[in-house]
């Protein structure tokens, strides 16, 4: 069997029972067990790509690789070869070892395209050597365009260590519009799951911060539920924000509860609420060698009301 006619793999039994709590489901899983080319060739036309590896206790940690255009590779269909690796300020460094799962999305803020790829690292010679194992495109929904500039980042960053939320990282997440989580299925599934790295969007604040409670609100998306069924099955989650005007990086970790029928709570739109109880968080200053020009809100986004 060709890899263009090969069968789909199927949801597995927590994204399953996900769509099962939200009444709702996509049918089928379009996911491969490799990269179609046209995924292939969309990787090295980024120079960033979103990543979920596990850090030394087991939680998903939430970062981003960044290098020239074209320092993604795709020398066949189930290998991804970054020729990058975390920054040593990184708290995601540990996690970036031969053999440990990863979750990868690439995602073009310029035109809205974006794909997904989940795997193991296989060897870290000279960048970061993935094995694919499920390959995704995904819609374009709720996301914002914009147009990064290169810049500059110091060989040293302020890097602050947080044990919960203090007032420069809520004021990063009050005015975000995106964000990035990283999840990971139960053990039990074994091969079946993995790590996972996914996008949110929606209009500046669409994240409620109280203390250091996250409310999210989950907007009609694809029905795939990998991320809540990933979290339905294992609660702990990373989430990476980023400060497009300054280049900071908030990487958090925190448990999640669902809420599946929150009874019209929360912006318009809102189907389900989710809950991160924020653990601890990494405040990396600068650290993203990108400065970027905001385009436009995507129509979904637009669709949603605020708080």
């Amino acid at each position: 069997m060709t890899a263009d006619t090969m069968t789909f793999l199927p949801f597995h039994a927590d994204e399953l029972a996900a769509q099962a709590l939200a009444g709702k489901g996509a049918g089928r899983a379009p996911i491969r067990p490799f990269m179609p080319e046209q995924h292939r060739e969309f990787f090295p036309l980024l120079p960033y790509l979103f990543t979920a590896t596990p850090d030394s206790h087991g939680w998903p940690m939430a970062s981003v690789l960044t290098g020239p255009y074209g320092f993604v590779s795709s020398p066949d269909p189930t290998t991804l070869r970054i020729a990058s690796r975390p920054r040593d300020d990184d708290p995601a460094t540990s996690g970036f070892v031969a053999g440990a799962e990863i979750g990868l999305i690439g995602i073009d803020l310029t035109t809205r395209r974006r794909n997904r790829a989940n795997g193991r690292i296989v060897a870290t010679d000279n960048g970061v050597d993935v094995h694919i194992t499920q390959s995704f495109g995904n819609c374009a929904q709720y996301i914002q365009t914009r147009a990064p500039v290169p810049h500059p980042v110091a060989a040293t960053v302020q890097v602050t260590a947080l044990d919960g939320l203090d007032d420069a990282a809520r004021a990063i997440i009050a005015t975000a519009d995106t964000f990035f989580v990283a999840s990971r299925s139960r053990n039990e599934l074994g091969t079946e799951g993995g790590l996972d790295m996914s996008h949110r969007g929606g209009r500046p604040g669409f994240v409620d911060v109280q203390g250091n409670k996250l409310t999210i609100p989950d907007f009609r998306g694809n029905r795939f539920f990998n991320t809540l069924g990933n979290l339905l099955g294992d609660p702990r989650a990373g989430l990476l924000f980023i400060d497009f005007a300054s280049g900071d990086l908030l990487q958090l970790q925190g448990n999640v509860t669902i809420e599946w029928h929150p009874d019209g709570r929360g912006p318009s739109g809102t189907e389900r609420l989710w809950h991160v109880d924020v653990e601890r968080g990494w405040l990396r200053r600068g650290v993203f060698p990108f400065r970027w020009q905001f385009g436009d809100y995507a129509p979904t986004t637009l669709a949603t009301g605020m708080w």
